[in-house]
């Protein structure tokens, strides 16, 4: 209690101390893997948060995080006791410890886990943005339980621990890191960095523990020299060095190694921190600093006038100092510093009848960009590279002609810069300045870049080429997505017409009228303009609208099978079962090649028994012979049937050989590979292979999609002779 009773209202201390009583009730008898009575974890994250000095019903929250979860208490419980602001608090952190849950392997199917675990890792960064978006507060208490499950990691077997290590540097770091929270950030740096790199984790420490003396000696002379200078123009301030982190000492090391130098050096391993009352200290100090020791050229940075997209506001600057050393000196005020180790959190720091303003609003508006692009990507893989370049990538501040300074992912190009600004300017960019000289679309900007678009007043709209990877327009993942809709939208009134024509088709086939009212009714859509724009682009299959169709035929008019004599046959060794009707050579349908999983029905020949097709295959609309059509279905044996993959791809060097490798891997024969080339730098790979059904040919699919330079992958329905093979 003396932590909260610092900053909250006695009414409030008294909440929060229910709620430890209540947490501390409900985790009776029960402990952590490392031997302490549970109730020590909700304790220690609340504690931790307390020292951000977080508002009561975060703290309330944060004791009560894992009740839910662990000790069978209802949320209805929880909002009946605490509110409903404590109640949405704690059930967006237990969705996010059930994502977790769901990221522990089984030991029993480690193997199949693999396979799910990219997808788990997906839908686990969806939910955190997610709950980001809705209270970032979730986000808080996620984070510093996890600081606290990082503190006691020593007590997990060794492959989890480096398992969850290697998530909380790859996630949780980067996270903490973008919302500006470096108390946080640095901490689960080093606890991962422990666990992952247990020898370099002790030969730094070991290097820092050798140089602290000579270290803290040359911090307290340069710092309390410049202390002095400062006193000297009547600025009131205090310099204090700020240590490097050991994780961040070996990324410094790695650094340095790559550029062929050697690391040792005590400057190294601090950076000088100047801290003020006012802003406008924070200018006088720099030029202070700057008469005290030579600046070097190109090593400032404004951020108070231009801030960081993460609140972070500072004066930067390097200047060389004793012996000619560079030294790294940051300068910003109390309130300044308190956000920067802070960040977001400092938002919600308990404040008298004041929850929000806009300011925070306008500095979370990244991720809401991010939640917008997240719903048009529909691969895995695209999402967590999407938010791994645009979250936790580092950046590039350029401004626009303005003055204006725009946060972009590094590398980033003009055409990302147009879209960042606005979609339309990204839609219509036909070129661009940088620094006032014209430069090519795929120039990579650098820090301080003044960038002009120069755009076009037509509708052309952007170029394709911007997707392709390899020509290197398109960096961020907001301006691929949104070069990606502009082409879907162009696309939206061409799928529309050819809807029409396959549910018009398909209607007619069964025979059928049905109003559009009922037929939205059969798939998850909101207009009936979606459900044709998705059935003339592919995304829903002809068979499966077919099938649903057949379904509604069925409720008011028997099956084929009825009106035969219902008995089930089947040809021996054909895999497929023929309604009513025995004793007759089953084939498949070149034309259309079906494979189980398709919606299949079997048209009776005069000489060649019964020929099996697809139920959207043109071949089987005979309207004037419907007594020929028969209902056939997929048998139990397991066979290999053909089917031809067209992929269309950027050449490149190696892309055959990645293809073939992706296609063996998988399980499946290649019988044939065709290769066509085209001038505008494509290939088509036309692949015969022989597959079990539709469900190991989606999977090869969604794999295929993920291959570098992949423009589409299509089923071709036709095959040229090749028989279905056990």
């Amino acid at each position: 209690m003396e932590r909260v009773g610092t900053y909250l209202p006695e009414d409030s201390t008294e909440l929060v101390g229910q709620a430890y009583i209540y947490a501390e009730e409900c985790h009776t008898g029960q402990t952590r893997k490392s031997g302490e009575p549970y109730i020590a974890h909700p304790l220690e994250t609340a504690l931790f948060l307390a020292d951000l000095h977080l508002d009561t019903h975060t703290i309330v929250a944060a004791l009560l995080h894992d009740v839910v979860e662990d000790c069978d208490v209802s949320l209805d419980e929880i909002d009946r006791r605490f509110g409903p602001e404590v109640m949405k608090l704690v059930d967006g952190v237990t969705k996010l410890t059930r994502m977790d849950d769901k990221l522990q392997p089984p030991a029993d199917d480690v193997a199949n886990f693999m396979d799910d675990a990219e997808s788990l890792h997906a839908e686990s960064l969806r939910k955190m943005l997610v709950s980001m978006a809705e209270d970032i507060r979730v986000v808080l208490i996620k984070l510093a339980d996890r600081l606290h499950n990082m503190n006691t990691l020593d007590a997990l077997p060794p492959e989890k621990r480096r398992r969850i290590a290697q998530e909380t540097l790859d996630i949780y770091s980067p996270l903490a890191h973008r919302l500006g929270i470096w108390e946080i950030k640095w901490r689960l740096d080093d606890l991962a960095f422990r666990h992952l790199n247990e020898e370099k984790y002790r030969e730094i420490s070991k290097i820092l523990s050798s140089k602290r003396t000579e270290r803290e000696e040359y911090i307290e002379r340069v710092s309390s020299g410049l202390q002095d200078e400062l006193a000297q123009y009547g600025i009131t301030a205090e310099v204090i060095g700020r240590p490097k982190g050991i994780y961040s000492t070996y990324l410094k090391m790695q650094k340095y190694e790559a550029q062929g130098k050697q690391f040792g050096d005590i400057y190294d391993l601090f950076a000088l921190r100047v801290l003020v009352e006012e802003t406008v200290d924070c200018y006088r100090s720099l030029g202070v600093v700057h008469q005290k020791w030579h600046p070097i050229p190109g090593q400032f940075d404004d951020y108070i006038g231009n801030p960081k997209e993460n609140m972070y506001q500072a004066l930067h600057t390097t200047v060389i100092c004793e012996g000619g050393t560079p030294l790294e000196v940051q300068i910003k005020t109390y309130e300044l510093h308190r956000i920067a180790e802070y960040g977001v959190a400092a938002h919600w720091a308990y404040k008298e009848g004041n929850s929000s303003d806009q300011r925070f609003e306008e500095k979370m508006t990244w991720l809401r960009q991010l939640l917008e692009w997240q719903r048009e990507v529909a691969g895995t893989a695209e999402f967590i590279e999407s938010v791994k370049q645009d979250i936790f990538h580092d950046q590039v501040f350029v401004y626009t002609p303005k003055g204006r300074i725009v946060e972009l992912t590094s590398g980033s190009t003009p055409v990302d810069f147009a879209y960042k600004i606005h979609t339309d300017l990204g839609h219509h960019c036909i070129g661009a300045k940088v620094n006032g000289k014209l430069v090519a679309l795929d120039t990579a900007l650098e820090n301080g870049d003044t960038v002009e678009i120069l755009n076009s007043k037509s509708d052309r709209g952007p170029s394709l080429d911007w997707l392709n990877s390899n020509r290197g327009y398109v960096r961020s993942a907001g301006a691929r997505q949104s070069v990606r809709a502009w082409f879907r939208k162009q696309e939206r009134g061409t799928n529309i017409q050819r809807g029409k024509e396959v549910l018009r088709r398909e209607l007619r086939r069964l025979n059928q009228k049905i109003d559009d009212k009922t037929i939205l009714g059969l798939f998850k859509v909101d207009s009936m303009d979606d459900l044709l724009d998705n059935l003339g682009s592919g995304n829903i299959a002809a068979s499966l609208l077919s099938h649903r169709l057949a379904q509604i035929g069925h409720e008011t008019e028997p099956p084929l099978a009825q009106r035969h004599n219902e008995l089930p046959l089947s040809s021996p060794n054909s895999g497929i079962t023929v309604l009513g009707v025995g004793d007759l050579l089953i084939r498949l349908g070149r034309c259309c090649n079906p494979i189980p999983g398709d919606q299949i029905i079997g048209f009776i020949t005069r000489a060649r028994g019964v020929t099996v097709h697809k139920q959207d295959c043109p071949s089987v609309q005979h309207e004037d012979e419907p007594e020929r059509l028969v209902d056939v279905q997929w048998g139990q044996e397991r066979q290999l049937y053909p089917v031809r993959i067209m992929m269309k791809a950027y050449d490149r060097v190696g892309l055959l050989r990645d293809v073939t490798a992706l296609v063996s891997n998988e399980g499946v024969n290649i019988a044939s590979v065709v290769t066509g080339d085209y001038t505008d730098g494509t290939v088509t790979l036309s692949l015969t292979c022989h597959t079990t059904g539709l469900d190991q040919l989606d999977k090869l699919f969604s794999k295929l999609d993920g291959v570098r330079g992949c423009i589409s992958v299509t089923r071709d329905q036709s095959i040229t002779p090749l028989s279905a093979r056990s």
